[in-house]
């Protein structure tokens, strides 16, 4: 009987890292959906930005403060690449690179659900073991 407990302690254990797994891959999932809605907002506001007239809009200055302003006529623009490095980039080569990185948050999306209906599955085989495991420890207890 004791072997039973130990085991599924043990079970319960592994439950609880994989709820921890289920809980980061799920917040991951946040910060990915978070990206790719940034990064479609970029693709639109980049496709709407002329490079023929000046356009009247709004530069936000921090804590929900903005301020008017008129933007010249937009032939390129500077792209953040990461680690300090930013680049200027034509309207074109600008969209590219947005589009292409909405295609990695989407592929990376799709990863993070597979494993986490992988995990989910994972915990409710483990759920149903510890089930069936503490039925037969029950009807096995004299009474």
């Amino acid at each position: 009987m004791a072997a039973v407990e130990q085991r599924i302690n043990e079970m319960v254990q592994q439950s609880r890292i994989l709820e921890a797994y289920m809980n980061d891959i799920m917040t991951r999932q946040v910060t990915v959906s978070r990206l790719m809605e940034e990064a479609r907002l970029a693709s639109t506001t980049i496709q709407n930005i002329t490079s023929e007239s000046e356009i009247e809009s709004l530069m936000p200055v921090g804590v929900g403060v903005y301020v008017k302003t008129t933007v010249p006529p937009i032939k390129k623009v500077v792209v953040n690449l990461g680690a300090g490095v930013a680049l200027e980039k034509s309207r074109e080569d600008a969209l590219n690179y947005v589009e292409s990185r909405i295609k990695e948050y989407e592929v990376a999306a799709r990863q993070l659900d597979a494993q986490r209906q992988e995990i989910a599955m994972r915990m409710e085989q483990m759920q149903a073991q510890i089930n069936q495991m503490i039925r037969a420890a029950q009807q096995q207890q004299p009474g």
